[in-house]
């Protein structure tokens, strides 16, 4: 599948497989006032207490939407659901992931009561491998279980435009506790691409993709990616990697007819997609596969303006808060994504500020499909410290991360 033509609901879209599954919908609740959850083993109980709520997940449970709507001060909340490998999607001999889209602020996951995996910072992805902790029965159910804590009391955390009091005032809304964006899974191979990204330099016609593999190679392998706009190819090249990341350079031949140029390279007005195709192989077989998609543009300031593509670039842009009456920092769905960049375009404008918040994925998969520049930001602290510093800094690194080869 093309990348560039996928329809919104893939959480990850710059790095599409064939096999995943979405875990949202109904999950078991529970709030953690008093702290006991991790002394009374929350996570590897299988009887119906304490979790004695359902929420819809992704929603944050100060939301209408989830089903709780607390809006009170809970520092740490518990999520349970059940799961079979039916559910996850397992495909003998891959890897089983589970793909956090974002979990405020800091959180712990249990796989039938086993520590796989946590993570800190309430805006970023983590993944969690529960390969190990599977038997190869379809239909068994298995517990998979949540903890989040986002201390409502502490200025150093990034939170943005939460609100610190009990109801919002001033220019603060409600808070946002616990997962807030997409839980999903994958089928991936023991040799897979864990990160993809792309440089372009359209005066040098050439692109460059680095990418990480999920272990050093015993054998060499090798890395073919093409790309294409269309039905047309613009190159195709092989490489041999020894490591586990490699940086590919890529000639477009057609990028150096200047009086061609203009029909490949990315704009709001002309938002053209390339998609690229990235095969791992070893020995003649197929280890692993992902789709992408960049755009070919440059961004750069001069002489006090803004340009695009090297040329004087008139920014209309409107300030996004990203909030919804009844999700709040979560999108309603998918398709409530791609009609923000569509009303934000049906407007007359033609950028974004993303204001104090890291937006879904799939929000600037819109933007890059329809055409929409994006000034993205992070959740500020409300204090300076060295702890604020810290943890704004490890989130802000993880948010480049992932963002850094969206053209919007």
């Amino acid at each position: 599948m093309k990348a560039s033509l996928q329809d919104g609901t893939h959480p990850r879209p710059q790095m599409i497989r064939a096999d995943w599954a979405v875990l949202d919908g109904p999950w078991r609740f529970a709030h953690d006032d008093d702290g006991r959850g991790l002394r009374d083993r929350w996570y590897d109980q299988a009887g119906g207490a304490p979790f004695d709520r359902e929420i819809q997940v992704p929603f944050p449970p100060e939301s209408s939407a989830s089903g709780i709507y607390d809006n009170g001060f809970h520092a740490v909340v518990w999520y349970r659901r059940a799961v079979t490998e039916r559910d996850l999607g397992v495909v003998p001999g891959l890897l089983s992931l589970i793909h956090f889209g974002a979990v405020d602020h800091a959180a712990r996951v249990w796989f039938d009561g086993v520590p796989v995996g946590e993570h800190v910072g309430g805006q970023t992805p983590f993944t969690v491998d529960v390969t190990h902790l599977l038997d190869g029965d379809a239909d068994r159910a298995h517990l998979l279980v949540v903890r989040a804590e986002d201390d409502p009391h502490d200025p150093a955390q990034p939170r943005g435009k939460q609100d610190w009091e009990l109801e919002p005032h001033g220019i603060w809304y409600h808070r946002t506790t616990g997962i807030w964006q997409t839980v999903w899974a994958e089928s991936v191979p023991p040799q897979h691409v864990v990160d993809l990204a792309w440089t372009t330099d359209p005066a040098g016609a050439g692109v460059r993709a680095e990418l990480t593999l999920s272990a050093r190679p015993v054998e060499p392998v090798f890395v073919t990616i093409e790309l294409s706009i269309g039905d047309e190819v613009l190159a195709a090249v092989t490489t041999r990697v020894d490591g586990p990341r490699a940086a590919v350079d890529i000639a477009l031949p057609a990028l150096a007819n200047g009086q061609d140029r203009a029909r490949l390279l990315w704009s709001p007005e002309h938002p053209a997609l390339v998609d690229a195709r990235v095969v791992v192989r070893a020995d003649g077989a197929v280890l692993d596969e992902v789709d992408s998609y960049l755009g070919l543009r440059t961004a750069a300031v001069g002489r006090g303006r803004f340009l695009l593509n090297s040329r004087p670039y008139y920014v209309r842009s409107v300030l996004e808060q990203g909030y919804w009456p009844d999700t709040h920092l979560a999108a309603p769905s998918a398709g409530a994504l791609r009609r923000e960049v569509e009303l934000i375009k049906e407007l007359g404008f033609n950028a974004v500020r993303l204001h104090q918040k890291v937006e879904d994925p799939r929000f600037l998969f819109w933007a890059d499909r329809l055409g929409l520049l994006v000034w993205g930001e992070t959740a500020a602290a409300y204090e300076f410290s060295a702890r604020a510093v810290e943890l704004l800094t490890r989130e802000w690194l993880e948010i480049v991360r992932r963002d850094r080869s969206h053209p919007s």
